[in-house]
């Protein structure tokens, strides 16, 4: 009977062991590693798969709109913020104060602010239309079908986008091999180049009011023990649906290298995994 009892306790203390190695096995939805310059992938994982990229959405929210705008356009923050989800990321701006396009997407990109993406969406699809008068949800469709224009010129062939913020969606989907594009081409305009490699920016409002906005990409962040010296950006995303997922750029001996990490279940395994695949395939 005692060794009975004993293998019991054995065994329980086993099954617990193998749960928490279960618990903290790293895992993702897609995982992709690519150099621009050789046009080489050099690790992939379910690469063509339909899966959700939450808010590295904004990165074509924000290449769309510096297709069609200046980035030193004014525009006007409005009743477009009655559009954003109650738990959606924000950078705090409000309604009535003044930024510059550039501003918003900096608010965007590095604060990963739902609220400024739908004021870029907004004033966007109003200006390349003519029509200030369009109501908010109608700007925004028109936006989308911008979006989903400027995702099909940049080789993006199985996506679709509903929203400007990547707000789960089930007819909102992209594929790691889309993202790849999508950060490659961001990579060709300065603008967002310089937004999305900033750690941290004090920035002024053209209306008048500041604010200080740190980048959510903890590989830019010195203090945090995921920082890397080559790191440049791009943008990170979260949502149940999608889960943690990152799109990373790292520049190393010469050559630029694009990462996309989706589906995983922690903020810290983005990271890990991310950093992961720069250590074992470059």
């Amino acid at each position: 009977m005692k060794k009975f009892i004993a293998f019991l306790c054995i065994f329980g203390l086993l099954s617990i062991f193998l749960s928490a190695c279960a618990d903290t096995e790293e895992s993702a939805s897609a995982k992709l590693l690519y150099c621009v310059e050789d046009k080489e992938v050099l690790y992939a994982e379910n690469e063509n798969s339909h899966i959700s990229c939450a808010s590295i959405t904004k990165l074509l929210t924000a290449c769309t709109a510096l297709k069609y705008m200046d980035p030193d356009s004014v525009l006007t923050v409005g009743t477009e913020q009655d559009l954003v989800n109650i738990h959606s990321s924000l950078c705090l701006i409000l309604k009535g104060q003044q930024l510059t396009l550039y501003d918003l997407i900096t608010g965007m990109l590095m604060a990963s602010g739902s609220d400024a993406a739908y004021t870029v969406a907004v004033s966007t699809a109003r200006a390349v239309y003519s029509e200030s008068e369009i109501q908010d949800n109608e700007a925004v469709k028109l936006f989308c079908q911008l979006m989903n224009e400027t995702a099909h010129q940049i080789g993006m062939e199985n996506s679709n986008f509903v929203n400007p913020d990547g707000w789960d969606d089930t007819a909102q989907y992209t594929t790691a091999a889309d993202l790849v594009k999508l950060a490659e081409y961001s990579l060709s305009m300065p603008e967002i180049c310089e937004i999305a490699s900033a750690h941290e920016k004090f920035v002024v409002f053209e209306s008048g009011e500041c604010i200080t906005w740190t980048n959510s990409n903890k590989l830019l962040d010195p203090e945090s023990k995921f920082y890397n010296e080559n790191a440049a950006g791009l943008k990170t995303g979260t949502t149940n649906r999608a889960g943690n997922c990152l799109a990373a750029v790292f520049y190393i001996d010469g050559k630029t290298y694009i990462s996309i990490v989706t589906g995983c279940k922690t903020d810290s395994e983005r990271y890990k995994l991310t950093l992961s695949l720069i250590k074992d395939y470059i």
